[in-house]
């Protein structure tokens, strides 16, 4: 009895024997009548048929070539618009596709200019912190405008105005020096800062866009602040209908640019 591994053993054992049976009754009259080897054919047969067996018939021979794979496309690459800012930018209180940096991706994509928005706002952030971070944002990305928006928490909370000014000062070379052009995002003191302190901080923004030489946006809040029917329950951060008309704000000092 011959026994030979699956999946092809089965098969041939089941041959072999069936043949073996037959021979040997062959060979019982064969021998009255031939001398010599009455098993050498069905030897041979065997040989040949366990030869077959020995490749695996699951592999392709081994001149043949299996076509290379081809490789996915890899993803195209857009040029990137960086919101940098504060909860303004973030969206504080509002779903993550209603902050302003994600309507305005649909406004370029509406207009078939393809670039990728992205939303660098950190709620609470100051200029301070800005400058603090501004190189790591920007660190390998195809960032083509920066829109900078910080500057109300360092009104909301004192900070002196030509320390605010330098922080901006700073980020806006920074990003200058990274081949992105600059979108500044004029902001405005509240009413009971007094009339003083609120034309120190026009001027400090103004006076920003003038020696670096960058598009400014004269009032990021402009038709929404101070209106409580735009604006959340603090009366700081706009809601979906004021964020709509900030976007709105936004774009139209930002197509030039594109």
């Amino acid at each position: 009895m011959v026994s030979i591994s699956a999946p092809d053993g089965t098969t041939l054992e089941t041959l072999y024997n069936s043949i073996m049976s037959s021979s040997q009754s062959l060979g019982a009259r064969a021998s009255l009548r031939r001398p010599s080897h009455p098993r050498l054919p069905f030897v041979l047969l065997v040989a040949v048929l366990l030869a077959s067996c020995n490749g695996d018939s699951s592999k392709p021979p081994a001149n043949s070539r299996t076509p290379a794979a081809s490789s996915p496309a890899a993803p195209k690459s857009v040029p990137k618009i960086v919101a940098f800012g504060d909860s303004l930018t973030a969206g504080l209180g509002l779903p993550g596709t209603a902050n302003y940096p994600a309507l305005l991706q649909k406004k370029l994509a509406a207009d078939g200019f393809e670039y990728e928005v992205v939303n660098a706002g950190v709620s609470g952030d100051t200029t301070a912190g800005g400058l603090r971070r501004i190189d790591w944002t920007l660190e390998g990305n195809d960032v083509r405008i920066v829109i900078l928006e910080l500057g109300a928490n360092d009104i909301l909370r004192g900070q002196p105005i030509d320390q605010m000014r330098k922080n901006l000062a700073a980020i806006i070379e920074r990003a200058k020096a990274r081949g992105a052009r600059v979108l500044l995002a004029g902001m405005e003191a509240p009413t009971s800062a007094g009339a003083e302190y609120r034309r120190q901080i026009h001027e400090a923004f103004a006076g920003l866009a003038r020696e670096h030489q960058v598009t400014m946006i004269p009032f990021l809040l402009e038709g929404v602040a101070g209106i409580d029917l735009l604006n959340q329950a603090d009366g700081i951060h706009p809601n979906a209908e004021g964020t709509k008309i900030v976007a709105d704000t936004v774009y139209r000092s930002l197509k030039p640019l594109l």
